[in-house]
Parts: structure tokens; sequence; C-alpha cells
């Protein structure tokens, strides 16, 4: 007997979200046909994968909207369950099943009607972040948006702050391009920066991670800015600087590593470095180093792995393996169990001679070749 695995597709839309979903239109629009809407959804949705499930969603919505937006936009409204709790700070995403009116709101407000549909957006957000669905009006509407967001900085309500700074995110996972400068956004970061939810904080760290891919310089700067000002708590900024800076730190930067009070040219040297001679895929592979310093270290430890291609290229990951400190004079062993899985969607393991590097804040410091085996040859 297998055991079921978790769809999240199939929990985040189903029969009973759909269903309640309908019940909100039905209570705004007394002609909101409630069961023809489910059937309708429940004809094609299990088929769909889930942005696409969001679509149809949203596509049988349109059907029994009034054609004109701002007739369908108050609807909308009236619609809309409660805000999300006001009083937490964290982890309150919101229920997938408000998505769909965001993709209503792009096909139907964008064109003629971005006021209206911003205010939508400032509603809808606080029930579930719109962050995907905002970024048709800013290639659309860019002015316009960025003067809303510099109101929505200041809005009580933390859910709509975040906006402002996820929904301009560069690199923005899962989302549309946006076609905006990156570094436009940046002045309403400095005023993010310093607000007192997590929630806000990790997304305008991440904001700053996307920007340090392209511009390392302008995230390094800022965050020393950020420090000077004195606007955050000591220890919520330095939580945002690691969580900015983690695409540079692995990358070796030395000004990130400064910036972080590391040492770019610390004193640390490779005593041993072991790893198996050979190790097949799907198996996991005991990593153990060791490290030695003249005088006290902090230190982030990583292991870079040459992975072997299809086409014979090579290809780097980073991994992590401890941020510690090395004692003068003393030795400090770090171990780690990798685990080399096959089948991953978005990395193939391929067989063949592999290089493992150790470096630490970034210099490197000893490798060791291996060879990565098919799995049936382990």
């Amino acid at each position: 007997m297998t055991e079921d695995r978790f769809s999240l597709k199939d929990h985040l839309f189903n029969v009973e979200k759909v269903g309640l979903l309908a019940g909100w239109m039905a209570v705004a629009d007394p002609g909101f046909d409630r069961s023809l809407f489910v059937e309708q959804v429940m004809g094609r949705l299990p088929e769909l994968e889930l942005k696409a499930r969001i679509d149809w969603i949203a596509t049988c919505l349109q059907a029994q909207l009034p054609d004109a937006f701002p007739q369908a936009a108050a609807v909308i409204f009236r619609a809309l369950p409660p805000p999300l709790d006001p009083t937490r700070t964290d982890d309150d995403f919101g229920d997938f099943i408000i998505a769909p009116f965001g993709v209503v709101v792009e096909r139907m407000g964008a064109e003629a009607h971005p006021d209206l549909s911003l205010d939508l957006f400032e509603a809808l957000t606080q029930r579930f972040s719109m962050e995907l669905s905002i970024r048709s009006f800013l290639n659309r509407w860019p002015e316009e948006v960025l003067a809303r967001m510099e109101r929505w900085v200041e809005h009580p309500n933390y859910h709509v702050r975040r906006l402002v700074s996820e929904g301009t995110r560069p690199r923005l996972p899962w989302a549309q391009k946006v076609t905006l400068d990156p570094l436009r956004p940046l002045p309403l970061l400095d005023r993010l920066h310093s607000d007192s939810t997590r929630y806000v904080t990790r997304s305008v760290a991440n904001h700053l991670n996307d920007i340090s891919k392209v511009s390392p310089e302008v995230v390094i700067t800022r965050l020393a800015e950020w420090r000077a000002v004195g606007r955050q708590s000591e220890g919520e900024l330095d939580w945002m600087t690691r969580h900015a800076l983690r695409t540079r730190i692995k990358a070796g930067d030395p000004a990130a590593m400064e910036l972080l009070g590391y040492r770019a040219d610390a004193d640390v040297v490779l005593e041993a470095l072991e790893v198996p001679d050979a190790v097949a895929i799907n198996d996991v592979a005991e990593i153990a180093v060791r490290l030695r310093a003249a005088q006290r270290e902090r230190v982030i430890v990583d292991y870079v792995i040459d992975f072997a291609t299809a086409s014979g290229r090579r290809r780097q990951k980073v991994f992590k393996l401890k941020d510690t400190v090395v004692p003068a004079g003393n030795v400090v062993t770090l171990t780690k169990r990798h685990r080399f899985k096959g089948g991953a969607t978005t990395f193939t393991l391929y067989p063949g001679r592999h290089v493992l590097r150790v470096q630490a804040n970034g210099r490197i410091l000893g490798e060791r070749a291996f060879d990565l085996l098919a799995p049936n040859e382990g």
C-alpha cells in the first residue's frame, strides 16, 4: 500500500475553497449563480496546475461579474472577507483563494483604471498578498504605482507596507519581470527598512539580495548607511544584513564579509579535508573539514562543488557548512552529511569527476576530487 503524496495545488484549491469563494460572491451579488460557478470551476480544476487554477477561477469569476470594471470592483469590495489579523507581525500570507481576484483586477483594470485597481490591491493584499498581480501595473503605470507606494510605506497595515517592497522586487520568484530600474525603489526601502514587523523587513532584505546580483556595491553602501542612521534595532539590522548579503557571502565578496564583521584575509588554514573517493547518486557523503587559526578568527565556512554536466562544462554550487569561531592555535573540526539527491527537476546530477572546495570567508583553502557514480554503481 502506497502513501498518498501531499498535493499543494489540491490543498490550496479544492471544492471547499471554491465553495467558500462562491459564498462570498453570492452575498456580495444576489444575482451571482453560486452553483453554476462551483460546477464550472470544478469541471476543469483537477486537470490544472497551481497557477492555471488561479487563472481559471478568475475566468469563471469574470464571467459572472459586470462587464464594466467600476461595477465589477464594487462587487469584489463587497465580497471580501475580513482582513488578516493585524496584530500579527509575520508568517500570515493569507488564503490563496483570494488570488483570483488579483488576476481579475489585472485583466479588467490595467488599461483604463489604475487608481481604482490600486484601491482594490490595497484592500486585497490585507487578505492575500498581491505582489504578483501588481507587477502588471508597475509596467503599465509605473509613476502612478510608485506614487501610491509612497503613501503605502506609512500604511497602518503591515501587509500593505510589505507589498511596496515585495511587489517591486527585481527578481521576485514565479513573477513576471518588471521593467522598472532596479534601483528606483531604493528610497522606499530606505523608509521600510526600519519597519517593526519581520514580514516587512524580510521582504526588504530579499529585495536587497535581488539587487546585489546586479549592483552589489549599492547594497553594501545602503546597508552601511542604514546602520549609521540607527533607525532599526541593531539585532534586526544584523539579521537583515546577513539575509540581504547571502548571495554575496556565497560569492566570497570581501566587502560583504567586512560589513558582517569577518576578515576576508582571515589567517585560517585547512589542516585536513576528508571526502569519499567515490559516492553514488542518491547516497550520502560524509564530509569533514579541520581548520586551524593562528589567532581567533570568525569564519563563514562553505563548500563549493564543481558538478559535471551533460555538455562537459562544469557547474558550481555553494553549500553552507558553518558560521563559527576558530580559537587561536586550536583545531576545529566541522562535519556535514551531503546527500547527492538524483531526479530533482531543478538540478540534474551526472556521473563523473567532481571537485569539492572548502572556503572560509570567501577564500578557497583547499580541494579534493571525487567520483560521482550512477545509482546502480554504488
